[in-house]
Protein backbone atom coordinates (compact mmCIF):
# COMPACT_ATOMS: atom_id res chain seq x y z
CA UNK A 1 0.00 0.00 0.00
CA UNK A 2 1.42 3.51 0.55
CA UNK A 3 2.38 3.83 4.11
CA UNK A 4 5.03 1.65 5.51
CA UNK A 5 4.89 -0.68 9.00
CA UNK A 6 8.19 0.60 9.95
CA UNK A 7 6.80 3.95 10.09
CA UNK A 8 4.76 3.46 13.26
CA UNK A 9 4.27 1.52 16.02
CA UNK A 10 1.44 -0.08 18.27
CA UNK A 11 -0.62 2.29 20.01
CA UNK A 12 0.25 1.58 23.65
CA UNK A 13 -1.63 4.08 25.75
CA UNK A 14 -4.13 6.07 24.44
CA UNK A 15 -6.61 3.23 22.44
CA UNK A 16 -6.12 1.07 19.16
CA UNK A 17 -4.69 2.17 15.99
CA UNK A 18 -0.50 3.07 15.67
CA UNK A 19 1.19 6.12 16.24
CA UNK A 20 3.99 7.64 14.06
CA UNK A 21 7.54 6.29 15.01
CA UNK A 22 9.40 8.14 12.50
CA UNK A 23 9.56 11.36 9.99
CA UNK A 24 8.04 9.35 7.33
CA UNK A 25 5.28 8.51 10.03
CA UNK A 26 4.41 12.31 10.54
CA UNK A 27 4.27 12.98 6.20
CA UNK A 28 2.91 10.17 5.88
CA UNK A 29 -0.37 11.80 8.33
CA UNK A 30 0.43 14.99 6.89
CA UNK A 31 -0.19 14.72 3.47
CA UNK A 32 -3.22 12.56 3.37
CA UNK A 33 -4.50 15.58 6.08
CA UNK A 34 -2.96 18.00 4.39
CA UNK A 35 -4.47 17.49 0.82
CA UNK A 36 -7.80 16.55 1.93
CA UNK A 37 -7.68 19.90 3.76
CA UNK A 38 -6.77 21.39 0.44
CA UNK A 39 -9.38 19.02 -1.18
CA UNK A 40 -12.27 20.51 1.12
CA UNK A 41 -11.29 23.94 0.37
CA UNK A 42 -11.25 24.26 -2.79
CA UNK A 43 -13.95 26.51 -3.94
CA UNK A 44 -15.77 24.56 -7.14
CA UNK A 45 -16.51 21.63 -5.67
CA UNK A 46 -20.33 21.41 -4.22
CA UNK A 47 -21.06 19.64 -1.22
CA UNK A 48 -21.89 16.16 -2.78
CA UNK A 49 -18.61 15.96 -4.34
CA UNK A 50 -16.68 17.20 -0.97
CA UNK A 51 -18.76 14.44 0.55
CA UNK A 52 -17.64 11.44 -1.87
CA UNK A 53 -14.33 12.66 -1.79
CA UNK A 54 -13.70 12.31 1.79
CA UNK A 55 -15.48 8.84 2.05
CA UNK A 56 -13.25 7.74 -0.72
CA UNK A 57 -10.57 9.52 0.87
CA UNK A 58 -11.44 7.62 4.39
CA UNK A 59 -11.47 4.93 2.82
CA UNK A 60 -7.96 4.81 1.72
CA UNK A 61 -6.49 5.72 4.97
CA UNK A 62 -8.73 3.48 6.78
CA UNK A 63 -7.79 0.46 4.27
CA UNK A 64 -3.96 1.59 4.20
CA UNK A 65 -3.91 2.12 8.17
CA UNK A 66 -5.45 -1.38 8.61
CA UNK A 67 -2.57 -3.01 6.41
CA UNK A 68 -0.19 -1.25 8.19
CA UNK A 69 -1.46 -2.61 11.70
CA UNK A 70 -2.01 -6.06 10.12
CA UNK A 71 1.94 -6.36 9.02
CA UNK A 72 3.73 -4.27 12.65
CA UNK A 73 6.75 -6.57 13.21
CA UNK A 74 5.64 -7.75 16.97
CA UNK A 75 7.34 -10.24 19.45
CA UNK A 76 5.48 -12.94 21.24
CA UNK A 77 6.03 -10.80 24.78
CA UNK A 78 4.26 -7.84 22.76
CA UNK A 79 1.54 -10.27 21.57
CA UNK A 80 0.57 -11.19 25.70
CA UNK A 81 1.13 -7.66 26.35
CA UNK A 82 -1.23 -6.87 23.87
CA UNK A 83 -3.81 -10.33 24.71
CA UNK A 84 -4.09 -9.00 28.42
CA UNK A 85 -4.63 -5.56 27.74
CA UNK A 86 -7.66 -5.96 25.16
CA UNK A 87 -9.26 -8.45 27.46
CA UNK A 88 -9.54 -6.14 30.53
CA UNK A 89 -10.24 -3.45 28.02
CA UNK A 90 -13.27 -5.77 27.13
CA UNK A 91 -14.02 -6.68 30.77
CA UNK A 92 -14.32 -2.94 31.33
CA UNK A 93 -16.67 -1.88 28.74
CA UNK A 94 -19.18 -4.95 29.33
CA UNK A 95 -18.95 -4.16 33.24
CA UNK A 96 -19.92 0.10 31.91
CA UNK A 97 -22.63 -1.27 29.47
CA UNK A 98 -24.35 -3.84 32.22
CA UNK A 99 -24.31 -1.43 34.58
CA UNK A 100 -25.64 1.41 32.22
CA UNK A 101 -28.52 -1.39 31.15
CA UNK A 102 -29.07 -2.20 35.01
CA UNK A 103 -29.63 1.80 34.89
CA UNK A 104 -31.75 2.10 32.52
CA UNK A 105 -33.86 -0.46 33.21
CA UNK A 106 -34.31 0.92 37.23
CA UNK A 107 -34.94 4.54 36.40
CA UNK A 108 -37.56 3.65 33.82
CA UNK A 109 -39.32 0.91 35.97
CA UNK A 110 -39.03 3.72 38.51
CA UNK A 111 -41.56 5.92 36.10
CA UNK A 112 -43.67 2.75 35.34
CA UNK A 113 -42.46 2.71 31.86
CA UNK A 114 -39.18 -0.20 32.06
CA UNK A 115 -37.56 0.06 29.26
CA UNK A 116 -34.25 -0.95 27.90
CA UNK A 117 -31.91 0.60 25.12
CA UNK A 118 -31.38 -2.58 22.47
CA UNK A 119 -28.77 -1.65 20.85
CA UNK A 120 -26.63 -2.11 24.55
CA UNK A 121 -28.37 -5.38 24.92
CA UNK A 122 -27.00 -6.49 21.11
CA UNK A 123 -23.73 -5.46 22.11
CA UNK A 124 -23.15 -7.33 25.06
CA UNK A 125 -24.72 -10.33 22.97
CA UNK A 126 -22.42 -9.61 19.94
CA UNK A 127 -19.74 -10.00 22.57
CA UNK A 128 -20.63 -12.96 24.41
CA UNK A 129 -21.28 -14.35 20.68
CA UNK A 130 -17.42 -13.79 19.54
CA UNK A 131 -16.25 -15.01 22.44
CA UNK A 132 -18.23 -18.04 22.63
CA UNK A 133 -17.12 -18.66 18.55
CA UNK A 134 -13.54 -17.41 19.54
CA UNK A 135 -13.38 -20.26 21.74
CA UNK A 136 -14.53 -23.11 19.89
CA UNK A 137 -12.26 -22.03 17.14
CA UNK A 138 -9.17 -21.40 18.80
CA UNK A 139 -10.12 -24.82 21.13
CA UNK A 140 -9.91 -26.94 17.46
CA UNK A 141 -6.81 -24.93 16.05
CA UNK A 142 -3.42 -26.26 17.38
CA UNK A 143 -1.29 -23.24 19.01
Amino acid sequence: MIGKPEWFERRKYTGWGVNPKTWQGYAYIAAFVGSLAVFQSMPFWDAQTRIAGTVVWGSVLLLDMLHIMMHLERDEREYKIEAIAERNAAYAMIAVIAVGVLCQLIVSSLQKNPTVDWFLIGALAAGVAAKCISNIYLERKPL
